[in-house]
């Protein structure tokens, strides 16, 4: 079974032409991305995690089914789709990936196209199956771990994730490791804080634990729960030539990557790993389809890239 369009026929696309689309609440036209290219392929492995972040962008949690696990079925296709397109990388999160049965099955398949890069909490489901990715290291590309560390301090990372959970996530850092995985960190950033000093703060905790000092920290901005109405400046098409150029445009993530979503019983290709609460962004059944819509800058989040250059990338 290949990548799904709307089983009517009907391309899923009637936002495309609606006023909040295209404009801003006063009327002027909303900047927007023209993707040019698909050089990474996100896979959201569902919203069901084994913790329960009050603060999580996706509102993941035990159970949760706001979108559906993904199999391995669901997920050749699109891998298949993407290396015809010329994807250079593969990328995974949820949820927490390692609930998902099929993921270390899928990143098999996976590797033997293309590097990936699995996002997770690193904590149980990860240290359960640890050895399970030994098999993957003989692959023809590499695969690539990043954990999530909220807060240099421990009781702090704990008050989000639960008791223990900053120790179990580098024990998980510390096996990927010691298996010859290369891991980076998340981390959460303060809009007021002292970066040199905090980047430090972690470092001396990664060596610590017997993690590499140098390893890549990935520092992220407040993204707000899903459905979230955050008071932001509306992106107009002036502000976007204004304030960027097309050297900076070509940085946004939906300009080069898509993420693909189980949703309904559907996969389904959204612009990007940030906007998959406003179904205004799933963008068709396919990702040659998703590549041809022009991407308006409606979102909050997108205000994070605009601002901030943001993205879940590595590269």
């Amino acid at each position: 079974m290949g990548p799904q369009g709307d089983e009517t026929g009907v391309k899923d696309v009637l936002h495309l032409t609606t006023k909040e689309w295209l404009e801003t609440p006063n009327g002027d036209a909303r900047g927007y991305i023209q993707p040019e290219k698909l050089t990474e392929l996100w896979f959201h492995t569902g919203t069901t995690c084994n913790l329960s972040c009050p603060f999580c962008l996706e509102g993941s949690k035990p159970g949760d089914n706001r979108l559906n696990r993904m199999d391995f079925e669901d997920a050749r296709p699109f891998v298949d789709e993407a290396v015809e397109l010329g994807v250079e990388r593969f990328s995974f999160t949820g949820g927490e990936p390692f609930v998902t049965r099929d993921i270390i099955k899928i990143l098999d398949y996976a590797l033997q196209f293309k590097p990936c890069m699995v996002l997770t909490n690193g904590t149980d489901p990860l240290l359960k199956r640890v050895d399970q990715l030994h098999p993957l290291k003989e692959r023809e590309h590499e695969v690539a771990f990043r954990i999530s560390i909220d807060h240099p301090v421990a009781a702090e990372h704990d008050k989000g994730r639960g008791e223990g959970s900053f120790d179990k996530a580098f024990q998980g850092m510390g096996a990927l490791a010691a298996r010859g995985f290369n891991v980076s960190l998340a981390r959460h950033a303060a809009s007021n804080e002292d970066f040199k000093a905090v980047d430090t703060a972690y470092r001396d905790l990664l060596e610590s634990y017997g993690v590499p000092r140098d390893l890549t920290i990935v520092a992220f901005p407040e993204f707000h729960a899903p459905g979230s109405l955050v008071d932001v400046p509306h992106i107009t098409e002036d502000c976007m030539t204004r304030y960027h150029s097309e050297k900076t445009r070509a940085t946004f993530m939906c300009n080069f990557s898509k993420m693909l979503v189980k949703q309904d019983g559907r996969m389904r290709a959204y612009a990007c790993t940030l906007v998959d609460d406003d179904r205004d962004y799933d963008l068709g059944g396919t990702l040659k389809e998703s590549l041809s819509t022009r991407v308006m800058m409606k979102h909050h989040r997108c205000y994070a890239c605009f601002a901030y250059g943001a993205s879940c990338s590595e590269t």
